[in-house]
C-alpha cells in the first residue's frame, strides 16, 4: 500500500480523545468494501479491498474525517455473478468471501447505524468490487436517508473513473492498480499455474492483462481520488446540523422491512437481461436467481 505520510485517520487506530477531535472538525465517515475474489493466478485475492481502502485513507487525509474498519465481505455468487462465476472460474471452488445480497445489505443498515450514533453525519461507502451491487447499496441508503437525516454517498472505484478509465476484472485496469498499491502481491509469472490441475485454471484473469503497468496504476488511483475528494468537499459542505436520538435495533427492523419488501429489484438478485443461463449442471445454477425469504 502507498498512503502518503500523514494524520491517522484509521478508527481502529485513534484514540478516544484523537477521535472526538477529528469528528469535531469533521464528522465524515469512509467504509471501505471489498471481497476476497480471484483476480487470475497473478494477483492477490484481496485486490478489491486494497483499492478501496487507500482510496478512503487518502480522502480522509486530504478532507477530513474518519475511515472505518474495512467491511472484506461482500455480494457474490448471486444473481449475474453465478454465470459470469461458471464462465470465468468454473466448477473449482472460487475461494470467495462472498455473501448473499439480503446479508450484506442488513449489514450495511447496521453500520450505518454504528455510524450515526457515533456522531456522523455524512456516511462514504467506497466500493472496490463492483458490477452492479453498489446499485442495491444505494437502494439501501437511500431508505436509510428516508428515516434519518444524515448523507449516505455510496460508489464504485470505477464510477469514479468513469469517462477517464474503463473499469474491467483482474485486467489492464484492475492489475495495473494493484501493481501500484503493492507490486509485492502481483507475479505475472504465477500465470503458469492456470496449467496445473487442481489450481483453479485461469481464475478470471483478463484477457489485457499483459497491459498492465504500475504507472497507469498510479493515473486511475490519483484520478479516481481526485473526483472522490471533489464529491467528499461537495457532500461535507451540505452537512446536515440536525441532533439525532439514538437509532435503536427497532428503527433499523423497520427500514430494513421496507428495504426487504424490494428485494425483487435488487440487481444482485437476478441475471443481466440477455444474459445467458447457467447450465443445470453447474454448481452455481442454485444462485442464478436469488430470493431473500429463502
Amino acid at each position: 500500500m502507498k498512503p502518503n505520510i500523514g494524520p491517522k485517520v484509521l478508527w481502529s487506530e485513534l484514540l478516544p480523545y484523537e477521535f472526538r477531535a477529528r469528528l469535531a472538525e469533521c464528522p465524515t465517515v469512509y467504509l471501505p468494501l471489498g471481497i476476497c475474489e480471484p483476480h487470475g493466478q497473478v494477483s492477490a485475492f484481496g485486490l478489491d479491498t486494497f483499492k478501496a481502502e487507500w482510496l478512503c485513507i487518502e480522502a480522509a487525509r486530504r478532507t477530513g474525517g474518519i475511515v472505518a474498519p474495512s467491511m472484506g465481505y461482500h455480494i457474490h455468487e448471486a444473481g449475474y455473478h453465478a454465470r459470469w462465476l461458471e464462465e470465468e472460474v468454473g466448477e473449482t471452488d472460487p475461494l470467495l468471501t462472498g455473501i448473499p445480497p439480503a446479508v450484506m445489505i442488513h449489514l450495511l443498515l447496521y453500520q450505518l447505524r454504528s455510524f450515526v450514533n457515533a456522531g456522523f453525519r455524512t456516511i462514504v461507502v467506497v466500493s472496490g468490487h463492483s458490477g452492479g451491487n453498489q446499485a442495491d447499496l444505494r437502494q439501501a441508503a437511500a431508505a436509510f436517508t428516508e428515516h434519518v437525516p444524515v448523507t449516505v454517498w455510496v460508489r464504485s472505484d470505477p464510477e469514479l473513473a468513469d469517462g477517464l478509465y474503463t473499469g474491467d476484472h483482474a485486467g489492464k485496469y484492475e492489475l495495473s492498480q494493484l501493481m501500484y498499491l503493492r507490486p509485492e502481491l502481483v507475479d505475472m509469472e504465477a500465470r503458469a499455474w492456470g496449467n496445473v490441475p487442481g489450481s483453479g485454471g485461469k481464475m478470471a484473469l483478463g484477457d489485457d492483462a499483459d497491459e498492465a503497468t504500475p504507472e497507469l496504476g498510479q493515473s486511475i488511483m490519483n484520478a479516481c481520488l481526485d473526483r472522490l475528494c471533489a464529491a467528499v468537499c461537495s457532500l461535507n459542505k451540505a452537512q446536515h446540523s440536525k441532533t439525532i436520538p439514538p437509532l435503536t435495533y427497532g428503527i433499523i427492523e423497520e427500514i430494513w422491512r421496507r428495504v426487504l419488501s424490494g428485494s425483487e429489484t435488487w440487481v444482485t438478485a437476478r441475471p443481466w437481461p440477455n444474459q445467458k443461463p447457467v447450465s443445470a449442471h453447474s454448481r452455481w445454477k442454485t444462485y442464478e436467481c436469488y430470493r431473500a425469504d429463502r
